[in-house]
């Protein structure tokens, strides 16, 4: 077996139908135990989220502010999933797919919450004075220190997975479509090129990575309340310009809206006869492809998120968790589904071939936008769209990377950390990085695993502090 292969297995067991199960299993478990909140209580946590977003908030040292804390979440989980992976996910298992990943992040939400929950209630301060927290110090001071090895495995993941599914697929999805804006504006990228690692590489994606290089270091120096200043910014600026376009995609196709839903409900249950070169995609293929990338791209369960919820200013652990709800909300429910509809709206307008087998998720996404706005507009959307998408999360999965790392080997080691993630930007942004991609994707699913133990272990945890919160009628003001 080569090295290949391997990755390839771990890769389908990471993300293959038993961790799916235990990923979605787990929310619906804890949807059970806490009384459907997501439900029961939206109007309680849209109020305590997308209700405070305009209002000033303060944070004390060592701190940021709940917005600050849930944007840097999101900026780690709206990426080029969102873009490309939604549109693989109907390439690969139908428009079908799409119901699935609902399916999965109305349940994630509260998986996702109780993570948020946990991260608080069990937080601790660093040498620096800032809050800590995450899988490894609920594993450690709520289940106790006899299973610390548990939350090292955990940082262990982490900090490597970082490294490829937070840095370098992030950084040369930037550059790729960068360069192809380039010349769909009438460049050349490959007019000057450089050999490096054996490969003919544009100079122009070697500039994008010292640029990109030189904003992480920037953000890194200033540590967490720094990420939080950028991505407060940056996740609206780079939400709005998305969801607008595509809402003036939408418009000008809303006569093919009703045919788009009416694809994604009537493949949902049923073998794909024939879609987009998807000839007999089975039903378990359509959940599992739905059910992954709604997992894959909130990362509900996968426990990187409650890294950045743990610096709130926030002490009461439940009306910090509450955002945990909004954040899947704004990732899968909004952003992935405006993405699916642009696409199967393309579709059915006849802006994107019929015919899309082996077509790349950006390819789809440019050509169903520039059905509407013009090939160069719906070009230079994707790019934006992707280039700012990508770069929040390599901002924040910085972060997770350095909190793994600090957690295994000390504040002081975490300097030795950060200088190797700022030059592996540079060199992302060169390299072809299939094997990466894959390696990165299996180190990311397995994350999941010593969370959903903790999870699971400390649900009891989860369902008192909750009930205890909504039992008070001061809190629910």
């Amino acid at each position: 077996m080569t090295f290949a292969e391997l990755v390839g297995k771990l890769d389908s067991f990471a993300w293959g139908p038993i961790m799916l199960v235990l990923l979605v299993g787990t929310g619906v478990y804890l949807s059970i135990r806490v009384g459907f909140i997501q439900f029961t209580r939206i109007g309680y946590w849209m109020r305590n989220t997308f209700g405070k977003i305009f209002k000033k908030q303060e944070a004390g040292a060592g701190e940021v502010t709940p917005l600050q804390a849930v944007t840097t979440a999101l900026a780690a989980t709206v990426g080029t999933g969102n873009i490309a992976g939604v549109t693989g996910a109907i390439v690969a298992g139908g428009p079908g797919a799409v119901f699935w990943m609902w399916i999965s992040a109305l349940f994630g939400m509260v998986t996702k919450y109780a993570e948020v929950l946990l991260s608080v209630k069990y937080r601790e301060r660093n040498e620096h004075g800032d809050w800590v927290g995450g899988p490894m110090y609920y594993i450690k001071n709520g289940l106790g220190k006899s299973w610390s090895w548990l939350g090292a495995i955990f940082c262990v993941f982490g900090f490597l997975a970082a490294f490829g599914i937070g840095n370098m697929t992030q950084i040369n999805t930037i550059a790729s479509s960068i360069n192809t804006a380039i010349d769909a504006f009438g460049g050349n990228v490959e007019a000057a090129t450089v050999t490096m690692f054996g490969q003919v590489v544009p100079v122009s994606s070697i500039v994008i990575g010292v640029i990109a290089a030189i904003i992480v270091a920037l953000v890194l120096i200033g540590g967490m309340k720094r990420i939080g200043q950028v991505t407060e910014k940056l996740v609206p600026v780079m939400a709005v310009i998305y969801i607008l376009a595509s809402i003036i995609v939408l418009i000008v196709n809303i006569k093919y809206l009703g045919q788009a839903f009416g694809l994604i409900f009537g493949n949902a249950f049923t073998v794909q006869a024939a879609f987009g070169g998807a000839v007999g995609v089975a039903f378990k293929t359509v959940v599992q492809k739905g059910v992954a990338r709604g997992v894959f791209s909130n990362e509900a369960g996968l426990g990187s998120a409650p890294i950045a919820h743990a610096a709130t200013s926030e002490t009461n652990p439940v009306k910090q968790g509450v955002y945990g709800i909004f954040e899947v909300f704004m990732d899968t429910i909004v952003i992935c589904t405006l993405t699916a509809l642009v696409v199967l709206l393309g579709y059915c307008s006849g802006a994107i071939s019929p015919d899309w087998a082996g077509s790349g998720g950006t390819e789809l996404v440019s050509g169903a936008f520039g059905g509407v706005l013009g090939a160069k507009l719906g070009s230079l959307i994707v790019a934006v769209g992707i280039s700012l998408f990508a770069l929040s999360t390599l901002l924040s999965w910085s972060l997770y990377g350095v909190r793994c790392f600090e957690y295994l080997f000390g504040v002081k080691a975490s300097m030795f950390y950060k200088i190797v993630f700022v030059i592996v930007v540079v060199i992302g942004a060169t390299l072809k990085l299939s094997i990466v991609w894959d390696i990165a994707d299996t180190l990311n699913g397995f994350m999941a695993i010593p969370n959903l133990i903790a999870l699971l272990g400390l649900s009891g945890v989860v369902i008192k502090v909750t009930k205890e919160h909504f039992s008070n009628k001061d809190n629910l003001k």
